[in-house]
Parts: C-alpha cells; structure tokens; sequence
C-alpha cells in the first residue's frame, strides 16, 4: 500500500476528514449512543472495550489497503466529531469499490454526510487512479430513505434494488457514482 494512502488527511469545507485515532473512542463511544444509528449499523460501539476493538480494525482496514475509514469532524465546532467515511477497497484491478458512512445524531440535517462523502470520493479516484478505480458504490436499506437523498446529493445515482441477504434482513438500493462523476444517467452504470 502506498504510505501516504494510510495517512491521508482530507478537507472539505469546515470539514476535516482524518484517520481515526485511539484518543477519539469517547466520541465514538457517545455517537454510538444514537438509537437510529445503531439501528442501521452491523457493528455496536456501546463501551471501551468495543471501542477500542472498532479502532484496531479500521486502523488494521489501513495498514491492509481494505479498508480507509476516516473521522469526520467539523472544525467550527472545535473539532467536534460528526461523522464516519469509509472506503472498503477490495483488490487493485477490480476497477470498484464500496463507500459508507455514518453521521453523528447532533450532526445530522447539515450536510456533513454529502460534503464528506464528495471529498471521500475525490479523494478515492485520484488515490488509486493507477490501480484502474472508475466506479464507487453506496449500499443502504430500503427504507433509509435520509441515506438516498444522501447519495443523491453527493452524486451517487440510484442504479438498483438489492435483495435481502445476510447479514442484512431488508432489500437495499445500490447507488454508483463513476469517476467521471456522471452517475445520474443511471442507464450508463449497470450493476
């Protein structure tokens, strides 16, 4: 993996984006307070324990070129934790990967999620321009709605309906967003 994959930190706004460190589990731990969220995510972060297992793995993700999650925190707020992006690469040559993300309860409704999600992509498709990235995916459940408008306006265009399948127990849409960053002509990006 290229070094500075592993260490990248991004901007977007008065957002900034940046590897997760072992000093922000107590605002892991609150986020993950968030009934809603917890709802919607696979993983629980409900103690310190679990915090610390949740960091090791992203920081593991990094190391392994996987897996880029990123702490999104809005600096007009004194670098309040608002939020997660991720970016689950899975080979070099596959030509696409799979982003997802979360938003912090007292963040949500202020455009946290679409603003990082564009510099995640951005960043994505200039970082692993050479290993052949043109597409990237954003899975969420059916009925999360707030995450397809989400998608939407961070440019992912709605392709298709995903049937249920574990661990998942509810249909899922598929959004893609290509690097030429035309994912609206939803026609032109197939599964």
């Amino acid at each position: 993996m290229d070094d500075a994959r592993g260490t990248t930190a991004l901007s977007a706004g008065p957002l900034l984006l940046r590897p997760w460190r072992a000093e922000d589990a107590p605002a892991l731990i609150e986020a993950y307070r968030d009934p809603g969220m917890r709802a919607m995510l696979r993983t629980q972060v409900t103690d310190e324990a679990e915090a610390e297992q949740w960091l090791r793995v992203q920081q593991e993700g990094r190391e392994s070129g996987s897996r880029f999650s990123f702490a999104v925190l809005d600096r007009d707020r004194d670098g309040q934790l608002v939020g997660n992006v991720a970016l689950k690469y899975a080979a070099p040559g596959s030509g696409s990967a799979e982003v997802g993300y979360w938003t912090a309860a007292p963040a949500r409704g202020r455009g946290v999620a679409p603003l990082a999600l564009g510099a995640l992509g951005d960043w994505a498709f200039e970082a692993f321009a050479g290993d052949g990235l043109t597409r990237l995916e954003l899975l969420h459940r059916l009925d999360n709605e707030a995450s397809c408008r989400v998608a939407e306006k961070s440019g992912y265009g709605f392709v298709e309906v995903l049937p249920a399948r574990p661990p998942w127990p509810l249909d899922e849409h598929r959004h893609v967003r290509l690097r030429s960053g035309d994912a609206r002509r939803t026609g032109d990006v197939g599964p």
